[in-house]
């Protein structure tokens, strides 16, 4: 399986409606104290579980016809956590693309906040970091890396 037009618009389309959505349906944790929300759509299945608030570490999980296919990992810090960061966050991360589906644009800003992510390689295998910036310093970083998942 290749990771395809129809992967892509499935990976944006379960990212926008999950986590970047600020109300995506949370299930039964699979593990003890994670937050998991599903998205699924035809053959494709999608999982993003993680743990934590204020300091958090997840993973995203794609299958297609129920073999894991992609994955990426994230720790996000939150340096200070400044009133409405959460909101731009989300309106952020609802500006994910096909052409780069990791997490935010490359830059984004409002009155308030400013939003930086910059990644290196592929979604194959690539690796990641974004920051959000108030008053021109740092309130919050994230890294995140991961790639396609193959089977033997």
């Amino acid at each position: 399986m290749t990771l395809d037009h129809e992967f892509l618009s499935f990976l944006v389309q379960a990212k926008k409606t999950t986590y970047a959505s600020g109300s995506g349906a949370l299930i039964e944790p699979c593990r003890m104290g994670s937050k998991d929300l599903p998205y699924k759509d035809g053959d494709y299945a999608y999982m993003d579980s993680y743990f934590g608030e204020i300091n958090f570490i997840g993973q995203e999980i794609v299958w297609h016809q129920e073999k894991a296919l992609w994955g990426m990992n994230y720790y996000g810090y939150t340096h200070d956590p400044i009133e409405g960061f959460p909101d731009f966050l989300f309106e952020c991360l609802k500006q994910v693309t096909p052409e780069a589906p990791y997490r935010g644009p490359k830059h984004y800003k409002n009155d308030i906040f400013e939003y930086h992510c910059s990644w290196s390689g592929d979604l194959n295998k690539f690796q990641g970091e974004e920051s959000i910036r108030y008053n021109d310093r740092v309130i919050f970083s994230l890294l995140f890396h991961g790639g396609n998942i193959q089977h033997v």
